[in-house]
């Protein structure tokens, strides 16, 4: 054989080797990110569980006040409405963040409607992580008193619209008074109460109240006096807990 011949020879095994590295490496990297996605997926499962089931930490036996009875909640909608449902939650709760953007407008849409009576009832559970827990409770009882409970809804509405993670950075007096402005609020009304703690005192009693009627995690919620927990995931949670209150 031709030394030319040879040297042909050579570079196309070269490049049949080549090409064959490439694939093995094609099919390595393809079976990597088959596992990656199979692993997130299952860290999604299990996460959404965990988050359920610590949700879901309150038994069945809550014994709470209905609706437009005590003084540490804001009700919507129509007090004889067929169907009431009470809302414990803390504005730092993550899973109360979600439960939020799943049901907002759903619950105030069956409110509106004449379905249901729904009240939000936040108090301080994750004090642990800090103050934010407190004081976001604190400056929304001093905007419900000050401003009524239209502004309050729409500031409770804000405050999980901009709810900073557990670990935080937390926002300041500073920034809640801003949200409270823009809930519809007037700063002169609101601001120096939520720098003072003002609301402090309403948060310490809401707190009590939810403890002493057996709430021990968030969000806790009550479908005509029964504690809700229907649904895999809270977008399940969602849809069954509208259901169930639009009938």
């Amino acid at each position: 054989m031709s030394k030319k011949n040879q040297q042909l020879r050579a570079e196309r095994a070269e490049r049949a080797a080549a090409a064959l590295r490439e694939q093995e490496l094609r099919e390595r990297r393809r079976r990597t990110l088959m596992v990656g996605g199979v692993v997130a997926a299952l860290v999604l499962i299990v996460v959404a569980g965990f988050l359920i089931n610590r949700a879901r930490d309150t038994s069945g036996d809550v014994n709470a006040d209905p609706p437009g009875v005590g003084e540490h909640g804001l009700a919507i909608g129509d007090a004889d409405a067929p169907h009431t449902i009470v809302v414990y939650e803390d504005f730092l709760c993550p899973v109360c963040g979600q439960f939020e953007a799943s049901t907002n407008e759903d619950l105030e849409q069956l409110a509106e409607d004449g379905k249901a009576y729904v009240e939000y009832r936040p108090f301080e559970l994750l004090g642990r992580f800090g103050d934010y827990s407190k004081r976001s409770a604190a400056a929304f009882a001093v905007v419900m008193e000050k401003s009524g409970p239209e502004v309050a809804k729409e500031f409770h509405d804000l405050l999980f619209a901009n709810q900073p993670p557990e670990e935080g950075p937390f926002p300041d007096d500073d920034e809640l008074v801003a949200l409270a402005v823009d809930a519809g609020a007037a700063e002169a009304d609101v601001a120096d109460d939520i720098k003072g703690g003002a609301g402090e005192d309403w948060v310490d009693a809401a707190t009590e109240a939810a403890l002493d009627a057996g709430v021990n995690g968030t969000p806790t919620v009550l479908l005509d006096g029964k504690v809700f927990q229907e649904g895999r995931t809270w977008e399940e949670f969602a849809e069954e807990l509208v259901a169930a209150a639009s009938e």
